[in-house]
């Protein structure tokens, strides 16, 4: 008992900042000023581009946690990818839907074969497979293995992703900000609401994946730790009387 509430009360000052950052970083973007092509939907970046990145990211962190896990197997190097894995898929799948509602009134379609939504698809994928493969076989540190293994391979698609819009003629907009060679095209305003979502969505991803890890650490603590012996039943003496 004591040790689950050290580790509460180790997690618990990251949970104020990380929600006073994600209700502070909506504010820049709904008073930074509106693109002048794109008009109102431009908004939409302050919340998809963070969730793009948070899912690099995330993905980076199966990845290291994948290596680290086949190199010198721990279990918490398992449960770091599988919360981070988890965490992929969510904002991958939401970078996704914010895109779609972003490109319907821009390009007018929901969807398209763009290189970059093919690569971002194939990354949802990629984090999907990671959580998948633990179930595919009835030994945990078995499937633990071939999930650090489908992390590691599954990489690949990050960069690809990324760079996707300028190996390929594309219908999706260059990168604004990691664009090479280091030149930043967004104004001052935009920007400052850009760095406001991407930090907010940092500290509400490190907190989530924290409270993850240690959900699935007090999960596995009971398999963990061998059952005590039960006493041997002492023999009730009767008195005759």
């Amino acid at each position: 008992m004591g040790d689950r509430l050290r580790r509460a009360g180790a997690r618990r000052p990251l949970g104020p900042y990380a929600v006073a950052a994600a209700a502070l970083g909506l504010l820049p973007g709904l008073a930074a000023p509106a693109d002048a092509v794109q008009g109102e939907p431009q908004r939409l970046m302050y919340v998809h581009v963070p969730a793009a990145w948070t899912a690099y990211a995330a993905l980076t962190v199966v990845m290291v946690a994948g290596v680290v896990h086949l190199v010198r197997p721990r279990p918490v190097w398992d449960r770091v990818g599988q919360a981070a894995a988890e965490l992929g898929a969510a904002m991958t799948a939401l970078a996704v839907a914010l895109g779609m509602l972003w490109g319907r009134p821009v390009w007018g379609v929901w969807w398209t074969w763009d290189p970059r939504l093919v690569a971002t698809l194939a990354m949802l994928l990629v984090a999907l497979t990671c959580l998948s493969v633990r179930s595919w076989w009835e030994d945990p540190a078995r499937g633990g293995r071939w999930a650090a293994v489908a992390g590691v391979a599954g990489f690949a698609v990050v960069p690809v992703t990324h760079f996707s819009v300028l190996w390929w003629r594309t219908l999706h907009q260059p990168p604004s900000i990691l664009r090479p060679p280091a030149h930043v095209p967004v104004d001052p305003p935009m920007l400052a609401a850009l760095a406001a979502g991407v930090a907010a969505f940092a500290l509400l991803s490190a907190w989530a994946v924290v409270l993850r890890v240690h959900a699935l650490t007090a999960r596995a603590e009971p398999r963990d730790v061998p059952p005590a012996s039960t006493p041997a039943c002492e023999p009730v003496l009767e008195t005759v009387g």
